[in-house]
């Protein structure tokens, strides 16, 4: 080597140059760019889609697009990594109250969850009609491969006609947001 400077290669400078160039176009914008969305296990997304199901058994409910769904001869289930929701139908004699589930529904449902919490129970009316609300809290069954469990709140409509009720159950992490979702779901529903 002679002392002079060895010429910088080509293509490195020119990925150098387009670099710095956009740089400076970032920064000239001032505008950041967008974060990538994070929800929290659980959470359905906001932009989620949801479809018409029309259950065999003569109920139609909105559910969400692309979710797991396992048919069943009372009802279907529908779930998405920590998220289900769960339909049921069966003969009823008589419309549930809000006594008769305190009385008879939550302490089957203490029976056969795990570590059940009761919360409130009130009635409601939804664009479906009149339905038992239920909120409690519960322990998911544990992951096959790593046995974790998870606290999942739920809230259950129970939904009555001509001798029928309707469960809806829908359960996500404590702490998921899908306030909306739900409320989009359990206004959905309506006998065929």
């Amino acid at each position: 080597m002679n002392g002079s400077i060895q010429p910088f290669p080509r293509m490195i400078l020119v990925q150098c140059v387009f670099v710095l160039l956009m740089a400076g176009l970032l920064l000239a914008s001032g505008v950041p760019a967008a974060q990538q969305e994070k929800n929290p296990p659980g959470d359905i997304p906001d932009s989620q889609v949801f479809i018409d199901y029309t259950s065999p058994l003569g109920v139609v409910l909105k559910v969400p697009e692309g979710w797991a769904r396992t048919e069943r001869n009372d009802g279907v289930r529908f779930a998405d990594k920590y998220n289900t929701v769960d339909l049921s139908v069966t003969s009823l004699a008589a419309a549930p109250s809000e006594a008769s589930v305190k009385a008879v529904e939550l302490p089957a449902l203490v029976e056969a969850g795990q570590n059940v919490e009761s919360g409130k129970v009130d009635r409601v009316t939804l664009k479906g009609g009149v339905a038992i609300h239920i909120r409690y809290k519960a322990d998911s069954d544990a992951n096959p491969v790593t046995h974790r469990q998870l606290r999942l709140e739920h809230e259950r409509f129970l939904f009555y006609q001509e001798g029928r009720q309707a469960a809806l159950d829908l359960s996500a992490p404590v702490g998921a947001d899908n306030a909306d979702q739900w409320r989009l779901m359990a206004n959905s529903f309506r006998w065929n």
